[in-house]
């Protein structure tokens, strides 16, 4: 098969298409032939040799990806091969139409926007721990998901990753609720558009920032109540004047150690800081008193190298809690530009330039 391969640490220029050997996938795992993949910015720490992958996952980048299930191993249940469909087999791919059977037997239909195939397919989405950036990646079953009802094979692999970061850091473990105050950094990318879309369905009021008046109004439009251009405002005084002083509930925040002071300041009383990046740098100086005079609440999480038991239970409460969301209209994909495999390079070069909004994709 083709994969992109980090030839050595470096820029974009590293990336290049080789041929590899297949994925070999073991009895609790689905191998997936990937329809696309998406980007994230993990994939370019990895690809600067900051971020290795975790012991046993692929050595090529790709956090995310859809596709067609290819094999699965002796103990995989859920998920089945070709033309094997059975009411519990959640989405096949017919010509140009995808369909969805879902155990009542009612049938619906959706574009797909993908090239034919000739037979019965089941389509997915997956997290991984890496191997997205190829044209096969071997899963673990339980990382595995239904593409949502209405989206594309193409458009779904911009889902995994931010779902599964936004709601196991602002509602499973922090516990984001209707009528708070929720401030994300970083309104304009994946995460941050994911994650507007998501807090308003729920109900809360959602503060962003981003650095140009373009980035904000997209932004506007999909729900953000309160948007800040951070080059030019202070986000903690801007806060402060929309809350009365008080500050927001919660922050979800990808720049690290040059906002931390900033983000405290930000916070109201019992309020909760969850970093998930250190964009702004690792190190950072604070007064701690407020930790005590707010009863503040900070934590830091990353998604990749959880165990894969972690990560099915997370897999598990998207699919039963965003995926309708997705499904009704409440949340959708926001696909900036799609680039083949062997633009690689490019797509990491407008990843990092920060001039794009929402996710970019790799197609095979």
């Amino acid at each position: 098969m083709r994969a992109v391969v980090i030839t050595k640490p470096g820029g974009p220029e590293v990336l290049e298409v080789q041929e590899v050997e297949d994925p070999k996938f073991g009895d609790d795992e689905v191998l997936i032939k990937v329809a696309a993949t998406a980007l994230n910015r993990a994939d370019t720490l990895q690809r600067m040799g900051k971020y290795p992958p975790p012991k046993g996952a692929s050595p090529y980048p790709g956090l995310e990806c859809s596709g067609i299930v290819e094999a699965v191993g002796k103990n995989v249940t859920r998920w089945v091969v070709g033309d094997q469909v059975n009411p519990s087999a959640i989405f096949i791919h017919i010509q140009v139409a995808q369909v969805r059977l879902v155990q009542d037997f009612r049938v619906s239909f959706a574009t797909c926007g993908l090239p034919n195939f000739d037979t019965l397919k089941i389509v997915v989405c997956a997290l991984l721990s890496g191997g997205g950036y190829a044209e096969k990646v071997a899963v673990p079953a339980v990382q595995v998901l239904p593409i949502p009802h209405g989206v594309s094979l193409r458009d779904a692999a911009s889902l995994p990753e931010v779902a599964c970061t936004v709601w196991s850091t602002v509602f499973m473990m922090s516990r984001l609720s209707p009528g708070e105050n929720f401030l994300v950094h970083g309104g304009s990318s994946g995460i941050g558009t994911f994650a507007i879309q998501i807090a308003k369905h729920i109900g809360a009021r959602v503060f962003v920032t981003a650095g140009n008046e373009e980035k904000l109004r997209f932004c506007k439009e999909l729900g953000a109540d309160v948007c800040i251009n951070y080059k030019t405002q202070d986000f903690v005084k801007r806060v402060k004047e929309e809350t009365e002083g008080k500050g927001v509930d919660f922050i979800l925040d990808n720049v690290g150690g040059s906002y931390f002071q900033r983000n405290l300041d930000s916070l109201n009383v019992d309020g909760r800081l969850f970093i998930i990046g250190t964009q702004g740098g690792p190190i950072a100086e604070s007064n701690i008193s407020c930790f005590i005079a707010k009863r503040l609440t900070v934590q830091g999480a990353g998604l990749r190298n959880r165990t894969t038991e972690n990560k099915s239970v997370i897999v598990s409460e998207v699919e039963k809690n965003v995926w309708p969301a997705i499904e009704a209209g409440k949340v959708k994909p926001i696909i900036y530009k799609v680039f083949p495999l062997s633009e690689a390079a490019e797509a990491h070069r407008i990843l990092e330039s920060s001039t794009h909004i929402g996710k970019i994709l790799l197609v095979p």
